[in-house]
């Protein structure tokens, strides 16, 4: 990595923690790693969000599918000038490969990191290879404290420098159990957790109550999950594999009637930006290999190019 690469990433240190800080409205926005070493269809997705979202996150294999290291993707998009939040799951690494990781992260200028227990192994593409998950989000968000607190897990002393992250959490305000949601939830903000982005938001009802009751006070920043639906097909979908989640049936309604139900879907999502935008601090806005759509839903929604 080049000195002026490491100069990009560490100019582009503080712009989401800064805004997120300030109150802003935060945009954040998901890009998938390559399945192989050619990472030039994430970076031209990628590229499409400049200026347009405070943030990308990085995904560390969602689902359990093998693709490039959320670290090594997060590093080409600082070098394009983009901010990441690289995504760290438990799944794949033991306490000594997380902190491997993660003091490559800090001497890489990655600032923002999102903790994640990771998805089962079986719902991949390897369901052969053994899972480690000697960690889990909590204890991933007890562990980067310590780091940024200049200690490791053992509580030794780091004696080449204290990390400075800005750490997240997932959050899934439409979880069955609501006294499971709210000591998650507690666990996390007491764990150290300064963000949470959301699982997919179908139930717009469901957030204003998760709001309201259980992160009203707390003073971090909470972003809605808006999912781009790309047809009827891609929703029924959803709601037979992704747990916790149901498109309403006037969603998947509108998608089959619509002439175009791929615009139809651009629509949606941005009149859930609205509403969301009433309730939260934020939106995590997922189009799957539409990225490049996400600045039309944010028109759409209202929502101006970022001031530099």
């Amino acid at each position: 990595m080049s000195d002026n690469a490491t100069n990009t990433t560490r100019s582009l240190a503080s712009t989401f923690r800064a805004a997120a800080q300030q109150g802003d409205f935060l945009i954040t926005a998901e890009v998938m790693p390559p399945k192989g070493g050619n990472p030039a269809h994430m970076l031209e997705m990628a590229r499409s969000l400049k200026g347009r979202v405070h943030a990308v996150n990085i995904t560390d294999g969602s689902r359990a599918v093998l693709r490039m290291s959320s670290l090594a993707a997060s590093v080409l998009l600082a070098q394009e000038g983009i901010e990441p939040i690289c995504q760290m799951a438990c799944r794949d690494r033991n306490a000594i490969g997380l902190q491997g990781d993660l003091m490559g992260a800090q001497a890489l200028g990655i600032r923002n990191i999102l903790a994640l227990t990771g998805d089962p192994i079986k719902a991949g593409d390897h369901p052969q290879a053994k899972a480690v998950f000697e960690l889990e989000s909590v204890r991933l968000l007890q562990l980067i404290h310590k780091l940024n607190a200049g200690c490791d897990f053992n509580d030794k002393l780091l004696t080449d420098g204290a990390t400075e992250f800005f750490v997240g959490a997932a959050i899934d305000p439409q979880c069955g159990s609501w006294s499971g949601l709210q000591r998650r939830f507690e666990r996390k903000l007491a764990a150290g957790a300064e963000f949470f982005q959301s699982q997919l938001i179908s139930d717009f009802d469901r957030l204003e109550k998760f709001m309201t009751q259980l992160a009203v006070g707390c003073n971090k920043p909470v972003l809605a999950g808006i999912f781009l639906l790309k047809s009827a097909k891609n929703a029924q979908f959803i709601n037979r594999c992704v747990p916790g989640v149901q498109i309403p049936d006037h969603i998947i309604d509108r998608l089959e009637r619509a002439a175009d139900p791929l615009q139809e879907g651009v629509l949606i999502a941005a009149e859930q930006v609205k509403q969301a935008r009433q309730l939260c601090q934020g939106v995590h806005v997922m189009a799957v290999k539409r990225e490049d759509l996400i600045p039309q839903i944010l028109d759409l929604a209202g929502i101006a190019p970022l001031q530099n």
